[in-house]
């Protein structure tokens, strides 16, 4: 059997699925939660006291690694069956490694663990993640620089939490530390870094999300980075498509049972990444992802970017490009919500809208606990239109729900009108989410089986990039529609009225 390894760093946890792309069925998978299994460790947090700062401890990532594998091969997983891995890993977040990290990466001792090895081989000791929207001031500097042409080109105009503007402020704020680095990566090329012991490229799909990349030539953009902090181009790996083969498995991984054959493909985003799990590689079909953030993409065709800059394009990991609008408060609030009202999953997902009309009479509530990004809005806080204290649990769920899908349907419709959504993320298990989604949109909803598209999409990679499986046919084995949740057309005029109501909230609260 030649089995292929999908692997997903997220904000949360590390994922990891086995597939068999000939039978079309997941022969292995392991999850680790961060919170859970290694609360030693930083997820996310704010290093200086700034709540606008989010960074997460490196280390963390590979102390999952270890851990992750070490739970497979007890499951009896088939790691001694894999041929090929593929990866993904939250976007935008970035790793710094001094000139000592070429050695320690090539010569991993499978007698120690992960962490203590590299740990030395880091340069700065946090890692800024997407949560982060502390640099409002090198996203102004960045844009009197290059102008306009930073978004026509990288396709974003300079965003807090993209990988560019974080660099500067390393640069500026810690010069000796930026010196001492000799390669600056993603986390999903990090994560690759350690798979192969060598510095791996870094993909057209993540990389897209730097505002460093040139998405019409492809290569980073030699003035940009000069903006950006000096001496920038030579400390980051080269650029790749998705498909790209990187390397072999390192020696190290020979101990959880894989090959030394294992071959191992290019990373992405974990956004590009769910694309291809979701089964979305054509255009005329949208996908939904309900997770720590929420976010809205598909594939775009002709490129073209949001004229009101909170949408972003991005490689797409089969070709071309997809588009994304991301929205940070996602399944934090929604937990945030619950914990609040003190009602349980059901009462969320179901009970909550069997006892609330569509359109909750009008009453909307932005639950933007974090500092929101799309639109961005740097205040946090919960802005609503009613007496969100002494409302009944039921309403106060309908009312974020509602503004949520809301705003969704609001900034995405720079990218186009779609009749059928995909949905995956833990909220896609939510009957009450998904039928207000059909509703708000007026449009077909289909779920998959698997609600981790983004392993998912990395072990498809895989497949295609070291099997030469067909994405077309990977798609109709792993990532057919399950369920399809059709509009009631008769709340067609409420959500209309209600769109218009929202509008208004989001106008005062923006301020």
């Amino acid at each position: 059997m030649s089995y292929h390894l999908g692997l997903d760093s997220s904000t949360q946890s590390l994922k990891g699925i086995i597939i068999d792309p000939v039978t079309g069925t997941i022969v292995g998978q392991a999850t680790v939660n961060f919170s859970k299994d290694l609360p030693q460790y930083h997820a996310a947090y704010s290093p200086s006291g700034d709540p606008l700062e989010k960074h997460a401890d490196p280390l963390l990532w590979l102390a999952a690694l270890d851990l992750l594998f070490t739970r497979m091969q007890a499951d009896g997983a088939p790691l001694d069956q894999v041929v090929g891995i593929g990866g993904s890993g939250q976007q935008h977040g970035s790793v710094y490694l001094n000139a000592h990290s070429t050695q320690i990466l090539a010569n991993l001792d499978p007698a120690q663990n992960l962490v203590e090895q590299i740990a030395p081989a880091l340069s700065r000791k946090t890692s800024p993640i997407w949560m982060d929207s502390s640099t409002s001031a090198q996203c102004a500097e960045l844009t009197a620089a290059i102008g306009s042409r930073l978004q026509t080109d990288t396709g974003s105009p300079a965003i807090e939490r993209f990988t560019g503007s974080q660099i500067r402020k390393f640069y500026q704020h810690d010069p000796g530390a930026y010196a001492d680095t000799g390669k600056i990566h993603l986390v999903s090329s990090f994560m690759a870094s350690v798979l192969t012991g060598t510095h791996a490229p870094i993909d057209f799909g993540d990389g897209a999300g730097m505002n460093l990349l040139n998405l019409k030539t492809l290569t980073w953009d030699p003035a940009i980075c000069a903006a950006t902090a000096p001496g920038l181009l030579e400390k980051l790996p080269p650029a790749v498509p998705t498909h790209t083969v990187i390397g072999n498995l390192a020696p190290y991984f020979t101990k959880y049972g894989f090959s030394s054959a294992v071959a191992v493909a290019a990373w992405t985003g974990d956004n590009p990444a769910s694309l291809v799990g979701t089964g979305t590689t054509r255009p005329g079909l949208a996908v939904v992802s309900l997770g720590t953030s929420d976010t809205f993409f598909a594939v775009l065709e002709p490129y073209r970017t949001d004229p009101e800059g909170y949408g972003h394009v991005f490689g797409n990991p089969t070709g071309g490009f997809m588009c994304l609008t991301c929205f940070k408060n996602g399944s934090l609030a929604r937990e945030r919500i619950r914990e609040e009202t003190q009602v349980d999953w059901t009462f969320f997902d179901v009970t909550a809208f069997e006892k609330t009309p569509a359109g909750n009479d009008g009453q909307l509530a932005l639950p933007w606990f974090e500092a929101e990004i799309t639109p961005p809005v740097l205040t946090p806080g919960l802005r609503a239109n009613f007496e969100f204290a002494t409302a009944s649990p039921e309403t106060k769920i309908r009312a974020i729900i509602e503004a949520q899908i809301l705003s969704i349907r609001v900034h995405s419709q720079w990218i186009g009108n779609f009749d059928t959504i995909r949905v995956t993320g833990g909220a896609s298990r939510s009957t009450g989410i998904l039928q207000t989604l059909a509703n708000v949109f007026q449009a077909k909803v289909e779920t998959i089986a698997v609600q981790d598209s983004a392993a998912l999409g990395a072990a498809m990679i895989a497949a295609h990039a070291v099997g030469q499986h067909r994405y077309e046919a990977l798609s109709q084995a792993l990532a057919p529609a399950t369920a399809t949740i059709a509009p009631d057309l008769a709340t067609k005029a409420t959500y209309e009225a209600l769109l218009a109501t929202y509008l208004k909230l989001e106008a005062a609260a923006k301020g």
